[in-house]
């Protein structure tokens, strides 16, 4: 890939072509990419990020065609992290996309060489994937971001961007916080939370969404990304 009169022309004219090359050789993985993965791969395929490995051993299923943009009628039953691995091969041939069918678990965490990324997205829901794939970010001195909780919310403008210490309110970040205690991480992990209460539906304890709140965040997480790689502040 390269600048100029490309389709990140617009991109360079904005961030500059050093930045548009940085984003080219950098190298990211991206874990879970349902309503909020989904939308950080979007981005980060039309910013120009050469390389990108996708880990997801979920399926598309009905109840995701509300908010998940890999979700189509016609990607029902398929692999997420193929299903988006095509998608950004249709945005730029160029990209370096793979797809692994995987859900990161502590269990198989060796399996995933983190060394080999300039940055991780941290997009999966359980709290003993995110606190395993956190800590070896960590221990390796890989930059990570992690996403909190945006189900059962509706305020897109409560989202905040801050030290997994700053945190507040979110359910599910101070879950992740008191694991990461116990591995004695206190600070140094970026995040992006919300501060709005979480909306009582009902007893179900699937969480419930609506398209804009996952959207949101993923573009928050992106930008972040983008921010970090090309050393420039947003």
């Amino acid at each position: 890939m390269s600048g100029g009169e490309s389709q990140y022309a617009r991109t360079e004219g904005l961030l500059g072509k050093a930045a548009v090359e940085k984003l080219h050789r950098a190298k990211v993985a991206l874990f879970g990419v349902g309503g909020v993965g989904g939308y950080v791969a979007e981005t980060l395929a039309r910013s120009g990020v050469g390389a990108i490995d996708l880990f997801d051993g979920d399926t598309v299923q009905l109840t995701n065609l509300n908010r998940q943009i890999v979700a189509l009628h016609s990607t029902l039953g398929a692999y997420k992290a193929e299903a988006t691995a095509r998608r950004i091969k249709d945005i730029d041939p160029a990209i370096d996309v793979k797809a692994r069918v995987l859900f990161y678990l502590p269990e198989n965490a060796d399996a995933v060489d983190l060394s080999a990324y300039d940055y991780v997205v941290d997009a999966v829901d359980t709290v003993a994937a995110k606190t395993e794939l956190i800590s070896r970010c960590v221990g390796k001195k890989i930059p990570i971001v992690s996403a909190m909780g945006a189900g059962n919310k509706t305020d897109p403008f409560s989202f905040r961007t801050g030290d997994i210490s700053e945190t507040t309110v979110c359910p599910l970040a101070r879950a992740v916080r008191r694991e990461l205690r116990r591995r004695g991480i206190e600070k140094g992990v970026k995040c992006v939370y919300s501060v709005q209460q979480p909306v009582s539906t009902d007893t179900q304890r699937t969480p419930k969404s609506v398209a804009y709140m996952p959207a949101a965040m993923g573009l928050i997480i992106a930008a972040e990304v983008i921010a970090d790689l090309t050393e420039e502040p947003l």
